[in-house]
């Protein structure tokens, strides 16, 4: 392997690494957390990590992982299981995918849903809470999938 696509590689392995643990931690903690807390603590408190996710740091990781590991995939870096850069690359995009196109999406739709009475905020949970859960299950077991992968591509 070059270095170039050595260091590609390691930084897809990373960034691709720390968004399945990011997701995965997520899942396993704050949604369950959140289950339990009243209308109006869920929609201001999931508004306020929508708002603080937005940051350098989880954006470089987020849009530098499917980025990574396509570029890694081309690379096909010597010594590397062709296939399992693919998997990992698919896996990336798919993550990338079903965040903007689901969860985006109903995060805008949350943070503009009226909350003014508990109606409101009932509804606004009752349109958010279901699908954005799945959605992030589903993103999590691809950003997990495309970590491995990429990291067996290595391995293998």
């Amino acid at each position: 392997m070059t270095s170039f696509s050595t260091a590609v590689l390691t930084a897809a392995i990373v960034c691709n690494g720390l968004l399945a643990g990011t997701f995965f931690a997520f899942a396993v903690s704050v949604v369950p957390g959140l289950r339990h807390v009243d209308d109006a603590t869920y929609a201001t408190a999931f508004r306020a990590i929508n708002r603080a996710i937005l940051n350098g740091w989880f954006l470089s990781v987020f849009m530098g992982a499917p980025v990574l590991a396509v570029v890694a995939a081309v690379l096909r870096p010597d010594g590397t299981a062709f296939v399992w850069l693919v998997v990992g690359a698919a896996g990336a995009i798919a993550t990338f995918a079903i965040t903007a196109a689901v969860n985006v999406p109903l995060n805008q739709r949350l943070d503009a849903a009226p909350t003014d009475s508990p109606t409101a905020l009932a509804e606004a949970r009752r349109a958010f809470e279901p699908r954005w859960n799945r959605a992030h299950l589903i993103r999590t077991l691809t950003s997990v999938a495309g970590a491995v992968s990429l990291t067996l591509a290595v391995v293998v």
